[in-house]
């Protein structure tokens, strides 16, 4: 994400609330929050959690999951962009079924070691279809949760205990950030 796309993320999060009462609630200083606004400084993770945990903005998780990492979708913004509710529906179905056509073709009977450079080519061209699918999922999530006032978090709790239930991953990698 290009800089200052996490600070406009972290204000957009904070709404009508004031940097002073943004900094009082996560005892950091104003001055602080204003660097993380303009780009200056990089919010450390456990106030990125703080914030994310009482903001519950998919926009602003978004974008520090880029900043930290940088993979995973930042927000799209071209002048060819619509985030309506029903426009992010009908391109996700469309990165879904390009991503299908190209994985369905693809060959993984061999060990991949073992591809010739036409096939991996195919490989490298399904895993871009596949980011795109991700980047549609989370701007349709993004949208929705939004719109629709459903708590972001709570719609990645259920996930991580259907996880849970079903033996996948266990307690301790949720509750200790190492899913």
């Amino acid at each position: 994400m290009a800089k200052g796309n996490i600070g406009r993320a972290l204000k957009e999060a904070r709404g009508e609330q004031t940097q002073l009462q943004l900094s009082i609630e996560h005892q950091i200083s104003r001055e602080t929050v204003s660097a993380y606004e303009t780009g200056r400084a990089k919010i450390p993770p456990d106030i990125s959690r703080s914030i994310i945990s009482k903001k519950d903005d998919a926009w602003l998780a978004m974008a520090v999951r880029h900043e930290y990492t940088r993979t995973g979708p930042v927000r799209l913004e071209g002048k060819r962009v619509d985030l309506h509710r029903s426009s992010t529906k009908e391109k996700l179905l469309e990165e879904l079924e390009e991503a299908k056509i190209f994985l369905e073709k693809c060959c993984m009977s061999n060990h991949l070691s073992f591809i010739t450079s036409f096939d991996r080519q195919d490989l490298e061209e399904t895993l871009v279809q596949l980011v795109d699918v991700v980047t549609g999922i989370e701007h349709f999530l993004a949208v929705v949760c939004e719109e629709a006032d459903i708590s972001y978090l709570d719609v990645w709790q259920k996930h991580y205990n259907k996880l849970i239930s079903r033996g996948y991953v266990n307690k301790e990698q949720i509750a200790g950030g190492k899913a």
